[in-house]
């Protein structure tokens, strides 16, 4: 599939009619060197250029705070979790297929930066032994296919992977993780064919599930819309997971403009992710967890049930905790899904600083008595 990109610098200068600084272009093309850009001239399109802070330039234009070198490139231990190239299992119910490491467009804040849109080592080689590995193991109850972006990959293996694994009975459900309906809409709703195969493999009895990945309210265009309806009218299940991010979202009013959109388009809130603290990515998008539940709670506040329905999470290495609120200087938490099914559900609080943006960053609270927890404990919720 071939989608019309910019991938450098000077093809944004001539298309848009900017000039950026030399000493800014040569830090930027050092940032390229490593990560580069691609950015659908559909989405280019959505981009007030002449704007310096305009939030849909930077999800996906470069920065020279990308030279800032705090945090990790796998803050999540995917490595870790990874049985077959291009294979994890991570949660006993759920495995995660990496099955490329090219996206419709590159967002600057990406988790999987380590990987997307370079050489690597970790996406999908053989996907018969995936296969026969989730055949193995019946406790998998759904499959999510992922990357990179899995919308990208020709309509044929599309087909393939979930035709392969509709035959596995006791699988649910079969997701995929993909940001095509921000970047290159029309890649959904052009395709009758992939349209066709969605409606065909998405039954009451297994639904294909589609995660997409909206951030910010002007990505919900027409063209989306128009994508996210096809998806609906095959059959498919939409839900969208946005993360919190500086500069794009970390405000009550635009996040909560951005849930109540999608809720009118049909798709489910699912996920806000606190911004993880990836290596080129921390210092210019994560916002201090302090600032994130204020954010979140006065978006709520504007929201009916069903546009609030997203729990805010942070993915750490441990597994998702929900992000629940702050009581004076403590911040409380709980594991929505844990590497250890024992931890599922347990509650559990942490010192709280100003900066703190990770799990990682909190200090640990030794045991005491005070009364938020003693009223907690009487309703066998187990503070730690």
């Amino acid at each position: 599939m071939q989608i019309p990109v910019f991938t450098t610098i000077e093809e944004i200068e001539k298309e848009f009619q900017i000039q950026f600084p030399d000493e800014e272009k040569e830090n930027l093309k050092k940032v390229l060197a490593i990560h580069p850009m691609r950015i659908p001239v559909y989405y280019a399109n959505l981009i007030n250029w002449q704007d310096s802070k305009d939030p849909i330039k930077k999800i996906v234009f470069p920065s020279v705070e990308e030279l800032n070198l705090i945090g990790s490139y796998d803050t999540s231990g995917e490595r870790e979790n990874t049985v077959l190239t291009g294979l994890q299992h991570k949660y006993k119910e759920t495995v995660l297929l990496l099955a490329t490491n090219i996206c419709a467009g590159y967002c600057r804040h990406c988790f999987r930066k380590r990987m997307v849109g370079v050489s690597t080592d970790e996406t999908l080689k053989i996907f018969d032994e995936a296969l026969e590995y989730i055949k193995n193991h019946p406790e998998i109850t759904n499959v999510l296919i992922s990357g990179g972006d899995p919308l990208v990959l020709p309509t044929e293996i599309i087909e393939y992977f979930i035709s392969e694994l509709s035959k596995i009975k006791y699988l649910k459900f079969i997701r995929f993780g993909s940001r095509v309906p921000v970047y290159y809409p029309m890649r959904i709703y052009e395709d009758i064919k992939l349209l066709k195969i969605f409606s065909k493999y998405s039954t009451p009895e297994r639904r294909i599930y589609l995660v997409t990945h909206f951030n910010h309210p002007k990505e919900l265009t027409e063209n989306a819309k128009k994508s996210i309806d096809a998806l609906l009218k095959s059959g498919v299940i939409v839900s969208n997971q946005t993360v919190l991010l500086k500069g794009v979202n970390d405000d009550p009013e635009v996040l909560a403009t951005l849930m109540k959109n999608l809720v009118a388009t049909g798709v489910v809130p699912y996920y806000v992710f606190q911004c993880r603290p990836v290596k080129r990515v921390k210092a210019h998008f994560q916002v201090p967890l302090k600032d994130g539940c204020e954010i979140v709670e006065k978006a709520k506040q504007k929201l009916d049930g069903h546009a609030k329905r997203f729990k805010y999470i942070m993915s750490h290495k441990t597994g998702k905790i929900e992000i629940i609120g702050i009581i004076g200087e403590d911040i409380y938490l709980k594991y929505h899904q844990c590497k250890d099914p024992a931890k599922v559900g347990e509650l559990f609080k942490r010192k709280l600083t100003p900066n703190a943006g990770w799990l990682d960053d909190l200090e640990v609270i030794h045991p005491y008595k005070d009364p938020v927890t003693e009223v907690l404990n009487m309703y066998n919720y187990n503070i730690i």
